[in-house]
């Protein structure tokens, strides 16, 4: 058969390489800020768009879906087309995906500093960001299954394998977690409350990782590694078991971030098991990865390339063998709520993704652009520095995890807390922050020489926008097996099915963990005593949200002895059944919040917004001076009220009508309390609604909630 003439589309795939490159400066910068001011608190520059509340959402944002997310489809658009012997379907599908995606995270750099947050770890951006990342996400996946569609050759490949279940997890992950009740443009209230939207969170928050960070990762490594090392994978068979495997286990794992919290005990358990069973899969894709360099390690000594890529291999393996450890109740009392997880995420983020995306950058800009690499030396020099800077960010951050936990549970001899004071516990780890930064300061130094040396590449040669090729056109794929064929080739032949397959896979854990959690009362019990936020503690939750309060503060106290000791009553899980959206937080720099009702006095709360230094010397908390100046916006109370009622929010029929009435009833008294206690502010600040806030936590099931939200007087 006569072979056709095409062309590979290479422009796609350097627009989104240099796009990776650009937004990956930015990234780590931000991280790199967002570390220092752990270090020196007035790198927070007491304003509000530089907080480490809103600009933390920024990084993880920044470093995930504009890095990681440009590098991904720098890959696969480069990869697809010549595993396929196709071009891409449609180059103005290319270049719409292309553009959408950058303004998508232009969107994000403008609307998360600014406050605009749902307060979803990873998934922060407001309902109609979420609706142009649907829209995007549709177009690469059409794009993609297209092409596979037209492609020249009968069998896809195993990296395409890992392409297509990315597309359609990441497809039903974010359209389940983005489920939310529009308030106002670029204001929502999350569909699901308290311990429903923390299984839903963390669902989805654990499989962005394995969908997003982790199985288009490994697509891209059973691409690049074996063209670098010029050898085939080592096992076909341990791919395909591999595959299945990881996608199947991978999407049970979520409630493994949530154990010892108010999750029903059967769904942690279930997190537990599929996370710790999860080491074979992941450790079968590394095995498979570093055994195809098997006879080649002389060459991995001498290509930086191929350097690159087992480290990033072994930190994937280092990462997933440790998740898994982590899901152990006994291990993650330990790691949870400290800097421990904060070091194992970025031994994958650091390691993993960006060691890759360095090697995979590093072969494709010079068969782009026709070109050898301008400098060897700066890419060794890149690779060591970048390495050591990963040991002096993780190692450091591992100390601190493991020293606060320590001086969190340690007692005096005469059974007394011996560390009540919480900053105690934080102000030790001033040196290990300042370590992290300097290891993410290697890091990033690694990176900009490698900006120069890809760039010095390009301008030597020229891209090759459109690359010639040529391959026989395909015949008729057989629908039957052929004699003697595995199972598996057949599956191979067939993409929509493979597609099928995968989306009932994945779907399966998903749907035995939530169903139950959702439609069994049991699981999550009423607490009669627990009633809905008034409108100002509302008002004043949502000012919470918007500083980011849940980067260091948690509202979960566990059934420790020395975390009731320290906080209160542990949590239940009848008292969040109006929290829309959860907020148990994920990392404690701060103490948790969840029975701070009471504890302190309203100037308290006013002074330690204002200066934290001045009621907690050592303090590295950055203040909030422009609540204490800022009108509060009651102009949508009745429209949130009216969310929340939608939400299934018992407030009487009518009350949005009344809200703001009795919004201003409970601002007075709070405003008079603190003229009292010696401080003269007006009740329609900012600091008001959130000090109401911040004084109702914890006290419903203490009987202390007496709204009656029938009655205009009615105000706490």
């Amino acid at each position: 058969m006569e072979a056709e003439r095409f062309q590979y589309d290479n422009r796609i795939v350097r627009n989104f390489a240099v796009a990776s490159i650009i937004f990956g400066l930015i990234g780590m910068l931000v991280g790199l800020l967002v570390a220092l001011q752990l270090v020196f608190p007035a790198l927070n520059f007491d304003l509000p768009y530089t907080t480490f509340g809103r600009i933390r959402p920024l990084h993880t944002n920044a470093v995930i879906f504009a890095f990681v997310g440009n590098g991904i489809f720098a890959g696969v658009y480069y990869s697809l087309q010549r595993l396929l012997k196709t071009r891409m379907y449609s180059d103005v599908l290319s270049n719409i995906h292309f553009w959408g995606w950058q303004l998508i995270i232009l969107a994000a750099a403008v609307s998360l500093p600014l406050g605009f947050s749902t307060a979803k770890e990873y998934a922060e951006l407001e309902w109609p960001i979420d609706i142009a990342i649907t829209l995007i996400w549709v177009v690469f996946g059409w794009n993609m299954f297209a092409t596979i569609l037209k492609r020249r050759v009968q069998h896809l490949y195993v990296a395409i394998w890992f392409y297509i279940a990315t597309f359609v997890t990441v497809a039903v992950l974010h359209i389940v977690n983005s489920f939310e009740i529009p308030v106002s443009f670029m204001k929502s209230y999350s569909g699901y409350a308290g311990v429903q939207d923390a299984l839903v969170q963390w669902w989805y928050g654990h499989n962005a990782v394995a969908f997003f960070l982790t199985t288009p990762y490994l697509g891209l490594m059973y691409y690049f590694v074996p063209k670098a090392a010029n050898r085939p994978v080592y096992s076909y068979r341990l791919s395909i078991i591999h595959f299945w495997a990881l996608i199947f286990l991978y999407i049970w794992a979520g409630p493994h971030h949530l154990l010892y919290t108010a999750l029903p005990d059967w769904a942690q358990s279930l997190g537990t098991v599929f996370s710790f069973m999860l080491i074979a899969p992941s450790w079968g894709g590394m095995v498979n990865g570093l055994l195809t360099l098997r006879g080649a390690w002389d060459k991995v000594r001498e290509d930086v390339v191929l350097k690159f890529m087992v480290v990033a291999i072994t930190a994937y393996g280092m990462s997933t063998f440790e998740g898994p450890m982590l899901s152990l109740k006994n291990v993650n009392a330990i790691g949870h709520f400290t800097d421990w997880i904060i070091a194992h995420v970025h031994i994958g983020a650091l390691g993993w993704n960006g060691m890759l995306t360095f090697g995979m950058l590093y072969w494709l800009f010079p068969k782009m652009y026709g070109k050898p690499l301008f400098s060897t030396k700066l890419a060794n020099f890149h690779f060591w520095i970048g390495t050591l800077g990963i040991m002096f960010y993780a190692i450091p951050l591992y100390i601190a995890g493991l020293t606060q936990f320590e001086m969190w549970r340690d007692f005096t001899e005469d059974g007394l807390l011996r560390y009540p004071n919480f900053l105690e516990t934080v102000t030790q780890l001033v040196p290990m922050y300042a370590l992290r930064s300097l290891g993410g300061t290697l890091y990033l130094v690694g990176f900009v020489v490698m900006m120069y040396n890809l760039y010095k590449t390009a301008v030597a040669g020229k891209l090759v926008a459109n690359e010639d090729a040529e391959a026989a056109p395909l015949a008729k794929v057989q629908s039957a097996r052929y004699a003697g064929e595995g199972w598996h080739r057949w599956i191979e032949r067939k993409p929509t099915q493979l597609l099928v397959f995968s989306l009932v896979v994945i779907l399966i854990g998903g749907l035995v963990e939530m169903v139950p959690t959702f439609l069994v009362k049991s699981n999550i019990p009423t607490i009669t005593e627990v009633k809905p936020y008034t409108p100002l503690e509302l008002l004043g939750r949502d000012i919470y949200t918007r500083e980011g309060c849940y980067t260091c503060h948690s509202q979960m106290i566990r059934p420790f002895r020395f975390e009731t000791e320290r906080y209160g009553e542990y949590s239940k899980a009848g008292e969040y059944i109006y929290d829309h959206p959860f907020q148990w937080g994920s990392k404690r720099t701060g103490p948790d919040l969840h029975r701070v009702g009471g504890k302190y006095p309203h100037s308290w709360h006013y002074n330690h917004m204002m200066d934290p230094s001045s009621m907690s010397p050592n303090s590295i908390m950055p203040a909030y001076p422009w609540l204490l100046d800022d009108e509060l916006d009651t102009a949508t109370t009745g429209a949130k009220i009216r969310a929340m009622q939608t939400l299934g929010v018992p407030y009487p029929k009518g009350f949005d009508q009344r809200a703001n009435a009795h919004l201003s009833k409970q601002a007075g008294n709070i405003a008079a309390e603190l003229k009292v206690q010696g401080i003269e502010t007006p009740s329609n600040k900012e600091i008001v609604a959130l000090i109401a806030y911040l004084q109702r936590l914890g006290t419903d099931i203490k009987g202390q909630n007496n709204v009656n939200f029938g009655s205009e007087t009615a105000a706490r």
